[in-house]
Protein backbone atom coordinates (compact mmCIF):
# COMPACT_ATOMS: atom_id res chain seq x y z
CA UNK A 1 0.00 0.00 0.00
CA UNK A 2 1.48 3.26 -1.19
CA UNK A 3 1.00 6.11 1.37
CA UNK A 4 -0.55 9.46 -0.18
CA UNK A 5 1.53 12.54 0.77
CA UNK A 6 0.10 15.86 0.35
CA UNK A 7 1.37 18.08 -2.62
CA UNK A 8 3.28 20.63 -1.23
CA UNK A 9 4.31 23.69 -3.71
CA UNK A 10 7.10 26.19 -3.24
CA UNK A 11 7.52 27.89 -6.08
CA UNK A 12 4.79 30.35 -5.47
CA UNK A 13 6.66 32.77 -3.19
CA UNK A 14 9.20 32.99 -5.99
CA UNK A 15 6.53 33.84 -8.47
CA UNK A 16 4.81 36.31 -6.44
CA UNK A 17 8.41 37.88 -6.30
CA UNK A 18 8.81 37.71 -9.60
CA UNK A 19 6.07 39.01 -10.73
CA UNK A 20 5.96 42.10 -7.89
CA UNK A 21 9.97 42.89 -9.04
CA UNK A 22 10.74 42.84 -5.57
CA UNK A 23 14.48 41.67 -5.64
CA UNK A 24 16.64 42.20 -2.35
CA UNK A 25 18.68 44.79 -4.03
CA UNK A 26 15.19 46.70 -4.31
CA UNK A 27 13.97 46.14 -0.60
CA UNK A 28 17.24 47.36 0.35
CA UNK A 29 17.52 51.01 -1.30
CA UNK A 30 20.82 52.28 -2.93
CA UNK A 31 22.52 54.14 -0.15
CA UNK A 32 22.45 50.50 1.77
CA UNK A 33 23.53 48.39 -1.40
CA UNK A 34 26.74 51.18 -2.22
CA UNK A 35 27.92 50.95 1.92
CA UNK A 36 27.75 47.07 1.27
CA UNK A 37 29.35 47.20 -2.11
CA UNK A 38 32.37 49.82 -0.66
CA UNK A 39 32.39 47.41 2.61
CA UNK A 40 33.12 44.33 -0.01
CA UNK A 41 35.52 46.12 -1.45
CA UNK A 42 37.83 47.49 1.28
CA UNK A 43 37.40 43.57 2.39
CA UNK A 44 39.10 42.20 -0.56
CA UNK A 45 41.99 44.86 -0.51
CA UNK A 46 42.49 44.35 3.21
CA UNK A 47 42.39 40.54 2.12
CA UNK A 48 45.17 41.32 -0.46
CA UNK A 49 46.96 43.35 2.02
CA UNK A 50 46.97 40.52 4.31
CA UNK A 51 48.31 37.79 1.88
CA UNK A 52 51.13 39.62 0.87
CA UNK A 53 52.69 40.58 4.11
CA UNK A 54 52.40 36.65 4.47
CA UNK A 55 54.13 36.22 1.84
CA UNK A 56 57.08 39.41 2.51
CA UNK A 57 57.04 37.26 5.94
CA UNK A 58 57.62 34.07 4.68
CA UNK A 59 60.35 34.81 2.17
CA UNK A 60 61.96 36.97 5.53
CA UNK A 61 61.77 33.82 7.69
CA UNK A 62 63.34 31.69 4.84
CA UNK A 63 66.48 34.22 4.44
CA UNK A 64 66.70 34.03 7.89
CA UNK A 65 67.18 30.34 8.31
CA UNK A 66 69.31 30.29 5.36
CA UNK A 67 71.51 32.87 7.11
CA UNK A 68 71.30 31.13 10.69
CA UNK A 69 72.19 27.81 8.90
CA UNK A 70 75.10 25.92 10.43
CA UNK A 71 77.87 24.54 8.41
CA UNK A 72 77.27 21.04 8.78
CA UNK A 73 73.38 22.02 7.82
CA UNK A 74 75.10 23.63 4.67
CA UNK A 75 77.38 20.51 3.53
CA UNK A 76 74.56 18.58 4.45
CA UNK A 77 72.02 20.56 2.00
CA UNK A 78 74.56 21.20 -1.38
CA UNK A 79 76.84 18.39 -0.75
CA UNK A 80 79.74 18.05 -3.20
CA UNK A 81 78.19 20.79 -5.57
CA UNK A 82 81.27 23.36 -4.48
CA UNK A 83 84.01 20.53 -5.18
CA UNK A 84 84.64 21.43 -8.56
CA UNK A 85 85.45 24.37 -8.22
Amino acid sequence: MAKKGKNISVSKPKQEMKETGNSLSDLLGEDVLAKLKDTKQILAAADEQKKEEERVKRIQERKEREKNKSFEELLEEYGDQGAKY
